[in-house]
């Protein structure tokens, strides 16, 4: 994930980061004071979950995309765990919650994050971030269907229908799917669905735990770190080399773009509220496309772009309150 979700706002009653790591903000401390303004924390996260599908692009060049996906969630892991102990703070005890953030590992981080470095083996960098925009529909989409509570209305349905619009703009359906490898784009767009399957799960099961944010986070990241160090020893032989730029490329991933992303959303959920905080979404796909094209050299059709637009503008549109009468 890499992003935060408007549409995650209205399934799970808090705005949260596609990325997977930020599910559960809870209220402001009364006497807390921020240090760095929220609009250059705002930008600054936006910088990172933008950049995060440059560092899976790099970090796949040396290792496997499993291993990618196992590093990126371990030091993401450790990061919020240190974060834990600093506050003193503890991980839950109860087997049953445990179970519930274990889902919750797959659907956001576990199963996603390597669903996105396959993708980025086939697909660009930019073209991932792209598909990544479409979180916010799927977790509307499944929310709809999964709660009674989110119940479709007009705008919702329209948005929704503008925003997987905008997926046959960016796939190019008029020319066959013009995206230079379509299974790529799938394994991307999965990997958003799985996000959005994880976010309403986590509304359901997750949300009234009685838990601090960092403490039931640092817990899921653990969860998904110790599902993917099962398989990943099992489908993947160990790395013969450890590239300087590719092994500071997924530390970055897993410190920076996972866990320290964490802390900066929660922050702003905090400091500027939900809604403000969602609003980062629509600069994530722009900073990873320009990221991919500046850093990488990657090309894109016109019609990429433009369908990022058009899924955006849908989003945007499906979150939008419909007047009371």
């Amino acid at each position: 994930m890499e992003s935060v979700s408007s549409a995650t706002e209205s399934a799970t009653g808090n705005a949260t980061d596609s990325g997977g790591a930020a599910p559960f903000p809870s209220a402001p401390s009364p006497d807390h004071r921020p240090g760095l303004d929220w609009r250059i924390r705002f930008l600054l996260l936006a910088l990172v979950w933008g950049l995060s599908f440059l560092f899976v692009k790099v970090s796949g060049e040396a290792f496997a995309p499993l291993q990618v996906a196992l590093g990126r969630v371990a030091f993401g892991a450790v990061a919020l765990l240190v974060v834990l102990v600093v506050k003193r703070d503890t991980l839950p005890r109860r087997p049953v919650l445990w179970l519930h953030l274990a889902v919750a590992g797959f659907l956001l981080n576990a199963l996603p994050f390597t669903l996105f470095a396959y993708s980025e083996q086939r697909i660009t960098s930019a073209l991932a971030g792209i598909c990544n925009a479409t979180t916010p529909l799927f977790t509307l989409l499944v929310a709809m269907t999964a709660l009674p509570s989110e119940r479709p209305n007009r705008n919702r349905l329209a948005g929704m229908a503008i925003g997987f619009l905008g997926v046959l703009v960016v796939f190019g359906i008029w020319n066959g799917a013009d995206v230079g490898d379509p299974l790529g784009a799938g394994l991307a767009l999965t990997a958003a669905l799985s996000m959005g399957a994880g976010w309403v799960y986590v509304r359901r099961f997750l949300t009234d735990s009685g838990h601090s944010s960092v403490s039931l986070s640092a817990a899921q990241l653990t969860a998904g770190a110790i599902e993917l160090a099962l398989v990943t020893p099992f489908l993947t032989s160990f790395p013969h080399a450890f590239p300087l730029a590719q092994s500071l490329s997924l530390l970055t991933l897993g410190t920076v773009g996972t866990g320290i992303a964490f802390l900066i959303q929660y922050g702003l959920v905090r400091d500027a509220g939900a809604t403000v905080a969602s609003m980062v979404t629509y600069l994530v796909p722009i900073i990873s496309t320009v990221a991919g094209v500046i850093v990488l050299g990657e090309t894109l059709n016109w019609h990429q772009p433009v369908g990022a637009v058009v899924i955006l503008a849908g989003a945007a549109l499906s979150q939008r309150r419909t007047p009371s009468k």
